[in-house]
């Protein structure tokens, strides 16, 4: 029997072998390395958070949080491609018919593949309750249109979650899932990032697409994606924990070798504390994320994990792991490329990658300025004043 520790050590072999010392190809905003992880599936590890009655491993959200950290290591845009399907998985797990999970979950498991979540949009930004994309009900179906700015993974994902606004009730809004391929569906453009640049993040148009009505997630669609958000942003601060650990280890490596004054410098005094700092910095970002992934996982493993969830909205730590790890993160990754002198600002060494990398972590599924505000709405606030 397959136990978590196999699984761990199967993604840190995984991030050694095929990730560490790729990273020209990686960084080469070639198209997504698909072959890449058709490899990570056939050593039995995609999709491990997958419930067993779907054919999945069914690890826990902590159990997540190190098997990224080690994926990251090795690359934060192929960690971030082989993970982010959870944003919308849990929401199909929590709120999806059971025929939306056995047909779509079940399939994910068996195949390796991946969905998306599409809710951003160019007008709206981080203020989701402003999105203008449309779900309409004719009959037996919904119909849907507008258009989504950032979306990871829809160039090659099995099937979408659509979050738009109830044509017949604008204060309501919808979370349908879109399977690929349905007519209506168009990817405008492959954002370049500058970082990230093994993942896929996509503009999409969607005109007149049609599902069936069954394909509506139950609940106010706005509140689910808030649900889901909790698990993917504990995740992506998770990314920032293992390119700090990267950054570590090649600091050390450097510093071994790199003379100064009469002796190296490892020996030197601003080196150390340097490096005190972040190994501190790296122990905090670690303990942080697999306490916010405890908290969702208690919830998560409640007979009523679907209206507990509902209620709970955002979780107060998986906020401060996000905003934490990214700062925490660029501190570390500065540091770092500061170090390596004139190297660390050259695209010769992997440092500049790496400081690239970590930056998305305070930048995606809302920046901290919107997170920081959150944070104060509904944990500072007296309660009776809350949004």
């Amino acid at each position: 029997m397959t136990t978590t520790s196999d699984i761990l050590e199967r993604a840190r072999a995984f991030a050694h072998d095929e990730l560490v010392g790729q990273e020209e190809y990686l960084d080469s905003f070639d198209t997504a390395p698909l072959p890449l992880y058709k490899t990570f599936h056939e050593q039995g590890l995609s999709n491990w958070w997958i419930a067993p009655q779907h054919g999945g491993r069914g690890l826990t959200l902590e159990d997540s949080v190190d098997i990224v950290s080690e994926l990251a290591y090795g690359d934060a845009g192929a960690a971030f491609t082989l993970f982010i399907s959870i944003l919308g998985t849990n929401m199909v797990q929590l709120y999806g018919s059971e025929e939306l999970q056995t047909r779509y979950l079940a399939a994910m498991a068996r195949t390796g593949g991946f969905c998306a979540t599409l809710g951003s949009e160019e007008a709206a930004g981080s203020e989701l309750a402003r999105i203008t994309t449309t779900i309409a009900r004719d009959g037996d179906e919904l119909v849907i249109n507008g258009a989504k700015y950032f979306s990871t993974n829809t160039g090659f994902a099995d099937f979408l979650i659509v979050v738009g606004r109830a044509a017949d009730d604008p204060s309501d809004f919808i979370a349908a899932l879109v399977p690929a391929g349905t007519p209506g569906i168009h990817i405008t453009k492959r954002w370049e990032m500058i970082g990230l640049r093994s993942s896929g993040t996509y503009e999409v148009s969607l005109t007149d697409c049609r599902v069936p009505a069954a394909n509506a997630l139950q609940g106010p669609g706005l509140r689910l994606l808030e649900v889901a958000l909790n698990a993917s942003r504990i995740l992506i601060a998770t990314t920032a924990l293992g390119v700090a650990r990267r950054i570590r280890d090649i600091s050390m490596d450097y510093a071994e070798d790199k003379t100064l004054q009469d002796g190296y410098l490892i020996d030197h005094p601003v080196f150390m504390n340097r490096l005190g700092k972040m190994e501190t910095q790296i122990d905090v970002m670690k303990n942080q994320c697999r306490a916010a992934a405890r908290e969702f996982d208690r919830l998560m493993a409640r007979p009523d994990a679907a209206d507990a969830l509902v209620q709970s909205g955002t979780l107060r730590s998986a906020l401060a792991a996000k905003m934490y790890c990214g700062q925490a993160g660029w501190e570390i990754a500065s540091a770092g490329s500061e170090m390596f002198g004139g190297l660390g600002f050259t695209t010769d060494h992997i440092i500049g990658k790496l400081l690239r990398d970590i930056r998305y972590v305070s930048i995606v599924e809302g920046g901290d300025p919107v997170l920081q505000e959150l944070m104060f709405n509904r944990y500072v606030l007296p309660e009776p004043k809350r949004g």
